[in-house]
């Protein structure tokens, strides 16, 4: 089976992206940020929706009310755990479209989940009928309700995939761990 791409060599790209941009641990400026307040997807079934991320992903939901830019417009707020959060909109009336991908678009939205959690959350997405592509038991990609493409891992946050991404660390009373 051919691969994607696998006539594609860009490594010297890479290594001279690496090279000029990635600064080692040590030499990093502290991010400016705090962490993602919420990322804002579209939804067309509020109750649908609800049911995915709430009932079979696990994911409360924390906060309903009226789009304050769109009279009538739900928006509405799961709990993605230290205080980051997903949110949706409904735009009723407005005839969207199919999910797509684009550019500056939504590739997948990547979860960090404990491992039992992940095990039994894929399962329940799996036994829920929903096609789900697992890659070595650590990471699990599938469609949500409209058509979003969800990763649900089992790498902690600070894990890329097996690298430690260190940050240096800053004094900031708002932050739990004072980093």
């Amino acid at each position: 089976m051919t691969r994607h791409g696998e006539d594609i060599d860009r490594t010297a790209e890479w290594d001279d992206w690496r090279q000029r941009y990635l600064a080692e641990p040590s030499r990093r400026k502290a991010s400016a940020a705090r962490g993602v307040h919420h990322i804002a997807l579209l939804s067309s079934d509020v109750e649908r929706t609800i049911d995915f991320y709430q009932n079979l992903l696990g994911f409360p939901l924390v906060e309903l009310f009226e789009n304050r830019d769109y009279q009538g417009s739900t928006h509405f707020f799961f709990d993605l755990g230290h205080d980051n959060y997903l949110a949706f909109f409904d735009f009723p009336g407005l005839d969207l479209g199919e999910y797509a991908e684009v550019l500056g678009g939504l590739h997948h939205l990547a979860i960090y989940v404990e491992p039992a959690d992940w095990a039994r959350i894929v399962a329940d997405v799996e036994a829920a009928g929903i096609e789900t592509y697992v890659v070595r038991d650590e990471s699990a990609y599938f469609p949500g309700p409209d058509g979003e493409r969800i990763e649900l891992l089992t790498f902690p946050l600070s894990d890329m995939y097996g690298t430690i991404v260190s940050r240096p660390t800053v004094d900031d009373p708002t932050s739990p761990d004072g980093s």
